[in-house]
């Protein structure tokens, strides 16, 4: 294909294909292209093994942020949630359990079993971190001001930003500073007394990082996965129906609705520019399209250390594009069992024994287990004991696969992006250190697997184009978050190119399944399109 665009989004992950639905609303002429053979990015929905829909990647949805799904009317282009409620199941190895939901006496006499104190703080607790969000949670959806230089025009967004934080009750602001500085341990441990409480918290402090819940810095990534209230109760995520790749369809179709033109198999190979001006991209077979703004959802080091040419960008920023860390790798495994997996304890042989299976099942019993998953990642090798969190979506979802089989979703803690002696080494070893950690919980439940996919760090680079295995497009660490995302004097979306800008997951507010990088970066382009004489 040849041709010219008003704009040319590279990716049709969520972010890209948000940033082109609002384009196209707005009028302008959008082509979003997709490297690989189906849109969706990390949020997709792949047909494996014959007739089984798996979310490859991504796998719940808890942090889309309600404006975008409104904006884009996604209900009627087919996105539908279903609420995960229980939404938290952790078995122990004594065969006790806590199992916690959104109805608030349920949560009290489950947590009651282990800590009568930690009943009547965790409603406390819960009420705090949503006076927290409820002060980010308008900031996700909003430029980030310059820093460290600013203009007049920046001031009023200053202001606004001081006025809510002051606006906050005194506890809530001294929570607001600890979640930016403090380990998601220490925070939890202010709280909450009984162990097996605060180790079922602490998972959201370290998914998706390369640190133990005692480092400095996860009670940020413990607090950025329990801002969302897309199934209307923060904390409580949800399963799309029909896997995660039919919310990047219903992205899609509010696009193509406006006009936009969506391709896959169309990897881009270079971004075209000239005097310091993008004037398109050229794909892997040599096509070239043309078009004065590019928006890319790849992540900052493919973005700008891949796909332009040498010399375009000033050496400075590129030093610091360099400097990104993306230290934390992930590792996932997705299977087809032909039986649930049967807990101990866990309303086995009942009716309510699906309750137990609805959400997020936390295979971690205590934060010595943690810990030394993460010593074994410190010596550069695959957890022996790893972290594991499963899901299993069919329990509520009956059109991912045949009746009597299920679909499961393993996410793993830790796994380093170069273990010593490589990953063609220890894949298939690490596979089964993480089976044998379900069995020791769900015993024998290696021996309903049909089909098994996993994937490596390397698979993940691979795959989805993530560098460093990273699903976050760079670690959540407060040195790499709003002002300073991607880099410190670049969090506007806009680059040192003219018409080049960034709407992934490497720009403001960061990874998960937000939508706001997209939103945000569409919103920078149309107030800039007279100037950009579109």
């Amino acid at each position: 294909m040849t041709g010219s665009f008003d704009a040319v989004i590279i990716g049709a992950g969520h972010n890209g294909l948000i940033a082109a639905a609002y384009l196209a609303k707005a009028g302008l002429k959008v082509c979003v292209l997709e490297r690989r053979h189906v849109i969706g990015g990390c949020s997709v929905t792949e047909t494996l093994w014959g007739s089984y829909k798996v979310s490859t990647a991504a796998y719940v949805c808890g942090l889309l942020h309600p404006k975008v799904v409104k904006d884009l009317q996604l209900h009627q282009h087919g996105f539908e949630i279903l609420r995960r409620d229980p939404s938290s199941f952790t078995p122990l190895p004594d065969g006790s359990y806590l199992l916690l939901g959104s109805d608030e006496k349920f949560n009290a006499e489950q947590i009651a079993k282990f800590s009568k104190r930690d009943a009547e703080a965790f409603l406390r607790y819960e009420e705090a971190m949503d006076k927290v969000a409820s002060f980010i949670e308008p900031l996700l959806v909003s430029v980030p001001p310059k820093f460290p230089n600013w203009s007049l025009s920046d001031l009023p967004t200053y202001l606004k930003i001081l006025s809510s934080f002051l606006r906050l009750p005194e506890p809530e602001r001294e929570l607001l500073s600890q979640l930016f500085t403090a380990s998601a341990w220490n925070v939890l441990n202010e709280w909450f007394e009984s162990e097996p409480l605060k180790v079922t918290l602490a998972t959201d402090g370290v998914i998706g990082t390369a640190l133990p819940p005692t480092a400095p810095t996860t009670a940020l990534v413990l607090f950025h996965h329990v801002m969302g209230s897309v199934t209307g109760k923060r904390g409580v995520w949800g399963y799309v129906r029909g896997g995660m790749g039919m919310l990047c369809e219903a992205i899609a179709n509010a696009a193509r609705k406006h006009g936009a033109t969506i391709l896959t198999n169309a990897e881009v190979k270079q971004i075209l520019t000239r005097n310091d001006t993008v004037t398109g991209v050229m794909l892997n077979d040599g096509t070239e399209i043309k078009s004065r703004i590019v928006l890319s959802s790849a992540d900052p080091k493919r973005t700008f250390l891949q796909l332009l040419p040498q010399g375009v960008l000033p050496d400075e920023f590129v030093r610091k594009i360099q400097r990104i860390e993306m230290t934390a790798a992930s590792f996932k495994v997705n299977i087809v069992a032909e039986s649930l997996p049967k807990f101990r304890n866990a309303g086995q042989g009942t009716r309510n024994e699906e309750l137990f299976l609805r959400g997020t099942i936390h295979l971690c019993p205590s934060l010595d287990f943690l810990e030394k998953a993460y010593a074994d990642f410190v010596c550069g090798e695959p957890s022996e004991k790893p972290m594991v969190e499963m899901t299993i979506p069919t329990v509520l979802d009956k059109t991912l696969a045949p009746e009597g089989k299920h679909i499961i979703s393993l996410f793993v803690q830790y796994a380093p992006y170069e273990p010593v002696g490589g990953w063609e080494r220890w894949k298939d070893e690490f596979v089964k250190r993480i089976l044998a950690v379900v069995d020791e919980f769900a015993p024998n439940f290696s021996s309903s697997i049909v089909h098994l996919q996993a994937l490596s760090p390397k698979d993940f680079e691979t795959e989805f184009a993530l560098t460093g295995g990273n699903i976050f497009h760079g670690d959540i660490t407060p040195d790499q978050m709003f002002v300073f995302r991607p880099v410190i004097g670049w969090a506007q979306y806009r680059t040192p190119l003219r018409g080049l800008y960034l709407c992934g997951a490497g720009a403001h507010p960061g990874g998960g399944v937000i939508g706001a990088a997209g939103h945000n970066a569409a919103m920078v382009v149309l107030k800039e399109r007279k100037r950009l004489r579109l």
